[in-house]
């Protein structure tokens, strides 16, 4: 009898030993609940009860240098329906149809789908966003939204580049820069029941979006225009491929324009451009039949619109041709290998090691001292004078110019140079990139290494990017970029200023003249890979006034059909955009 009263007994105090730390552990985790995860449980309350829509952020405004609008945006609205809401659903069914331009079918699908919220259509233009509104129709939602608009459509599209359904920057500046231009999205906090359905005449929380900050760029408006409309012009007097047009502050990196023709419309940039043959086809009711037969192939609409928005002048290299002579002058002339006496002779040709390679006048030039040689732009002296500096002291001022590294340019999608390593440079490669074949930059690369030649040997970076400012309180903030100085000397500087400024007034380069300006330049033509192809690559690069410059110009047309030099067909070119220009270049 005892022993059963013990074991009853220690029954009872291991139940309430139980209970007891049951009790401690529940009196602890509400301890937890209402002190610690308060805040997390409050939260997860309310979004029970909320419903969140967000509010999109006006995107930041793109200027020019100038002020002028480059991209801006409109307003638009996203239509969207909430199931436990709808309570005409055939009405809200053939409203949502007949106002967005879809089928009823479409809409039906979206509508019986039973979700918190369902996407009907985006970019909904705002008179006829108000027109769903002013229906009435419960269950519908109308949220306010911004679709971003280039008002020049075309111009300088493979600079400023596009924004996505969502808004968010694509290519060029809009990628670029996306974190300063895309602003902070609001959002409107609604109170709803267990069911999901809003609670009439409660207040909405509304946290208000922050716009993007706007950006202020170097391009010029005006000069934009120019040179589009001068490069528009010789792509169809010569049925070119491509023309590319860069206008630069050789004196800070500030760009005024930057053309790539053909370009695209900004605010359709997935329409593919077509060709004037196919627009004449297409308005006579015909199509060809390539456009008949063209495969519904999604790699190859991806490629056709990746090289429509491809931006050569940054992403591509090209052999140079006899622009890049102004490269192995410098180097000749800092290296004291050359000069401007010394005398040279040329047959026509020059014979390095088993090759016979041509000067472009097959009769040769004769005796000419290098002051002549450059304004011939002769390739046997330059030939000479490559042989003379040698392989190792021509690269290190490949290195000195920049040509190594990428000029930093603030677009996406910069390409590198292609040089020889100095092991497997012979005679004959020595003897080809005097003259600028067998290496390959790219355009903006030249420009730069050029810039820093005549500007008194200052490497600068080629920029757009000025300032950004804040739509609210107007506070600015100016961009600084990198310069490196003393690439080369102020005297070899103002040689190559005097040398290449008689190139346009006695050389090679006349039809690169402005009356009443003093333009100092370099022509250029370089066959393109492979050789003996007959396509060439015709260009000019000039600059103003020749011995302070404020401008320098690059032009390329990749091949012209019929004559192609570059002095005969770019020059004038370049000289029909200075002559427009160079009177502003006090304003700029």
């Amino acid at each position: 009898m005892p022993d059963i009263y013990v074991f009853q007994k220690n029954k009872y105090r291991l139940v309430f030993l139980a209970l007891t730390v049951l009790l401690m552990i529940l009196v602890i985790r509400l301890f937890y609940f209402m002190i610690f995860a308060s805040r997390q449980l409050s939260d997860k309350a309310r979004d029970v009860e909320q419903r969140e829509r967000t509010i999109k952020a006006a995107r930041g405004i793109i200027y020019d240098r100038n002020g002028k609008v480059l991209a801006d945006n409109r307003p638009v609205s996203t239509i969207s329906v909430i199931y436990h809401q709808v309570k005409e659903p055939e009405k809200v069914i053939k409203l949502l149809s007949s106002k967005l331009g879809l089928s009823e079918g479409e809409i039906r699908k979206k509508v019986e789908k039973i979700s918190s919220r369902e996407k009907i259509k985006s970019n909904v233009p705002k008179e006829t966003a108000d027109a769903i509104r002013r229906a009435g129709l419960s269950g519908i939602k109308v949220d306010e939204d911004y679709k971003r608009h280039y008002p020049h459509d075309e111009l300088a599209s493979k600079v400023l580049g596009f924004t996505g359904a969502d808004n968010q920057g694509i290519l060029g500046l809009e990628s670029e820069y996306e974190d300063i231009l895309r602003g902070k999205d609001g959002k409107i906090l609604t109170m709803t029941d267990f069911m999901g359905v809003e609670v009439e005449d409660a207040a909405e929380e509304r946290q208000e979006p922050v716009s993007g900050k706007n950006l202020w760029l170097s391009l010029d408006y005006n000069i934009q225009c120019y040179a589009q409309q001068a490069a528009w012009k010789v792509l169809k007097e010569k049925n070119a491929k491509r023309v590319s047009v860069i206008l630069m502050n050789p004196a800070n990196g500030e760009i005024y324009a930057m053309v790539s023709l053909p370009e695209y419309d900004l605010n359709q940039p997935f329409r593919l451009q077509t060709s004037d043959q196919e627009e004449k086809e297409s308005s006579s009711g015909k199509e060809t039949s390539e456009k008949e037969n063209r495969p519904a192939d999604h790699n190859k609409m991806n490629e056709e619109l990746n090289n429509m928005w491809r931006n050569p002048l940054i992403s591509d290299s090209y052999e140079p041709g006899s622009t890049f002579k102004i490269v192995t002058a410098t180097a000749a002339l800092s290296e004291g290998r050359v000069s401007v006496t010394d005398t040279f002779f040329c047959p026509g040709f020059r014979i390095v090691e088993d090759r016979k390679i041509r000067c472009h006048k097959s009769g040769g030039h004769g005796r000419e001292t290098f002051r002549e040689g450059v304004m011939n732009s002769c390739n046997p002296v330059f030939m000479d004078i490559g042989a003379r500096v040698g392989a190792q002291a021509m690269l290190k001022w490949y290195r000195n110019l920049g040509l190594y590294e990428k000029t930093g340019v603030d677009l996406p999608g910069e390409a590198s140079s292609i040089m020889h390593k100095l092991n497997d440079i012979g005679a004959v490669e020595l003897a080809t990139m005097s003259f600028g074949q067998s290496i390959q930059i790219t355009p903006l690369q030249l420009l730069r290494a050029v810039s820093a030649v005549v500007n008194g040997g200052t490497l600068v970076t080629p920029h757009f990017a000025v300032k950004t400012e804040d739509p609210v309180t107007g506070k600015t903030k100016t961009f600084a970029y990198p310069e490196k100085r003393g690439c080369v000397t102020k005297e070899v500087s103002q040689t190559m200023k005097e040398l290449l400024e008689a190139v346009v007034s006695e050389g090679t380069g006349k039809k690169g003249a402005v009356a009443g300006y003093r333009i100092g330049g370099k022509t250029a033509t370089s066959e393109k890979l492979p050789r003996r192809n007959n396509k060439y690559i015709s260009s000019f690069l000039g600059f103003a006034p020749a011995d302070d410059p404020k401008i320098m110009g690059l032009i390329l047309i990749d091949e012209p059909e019929g004559v192609y030099y570059g002095g005969t067909v770019a020059a004038p070119v370049m000289a029909e955009i200075f002559e427009n220009v160079l009177p502003c270049l006090d304003n700029l």
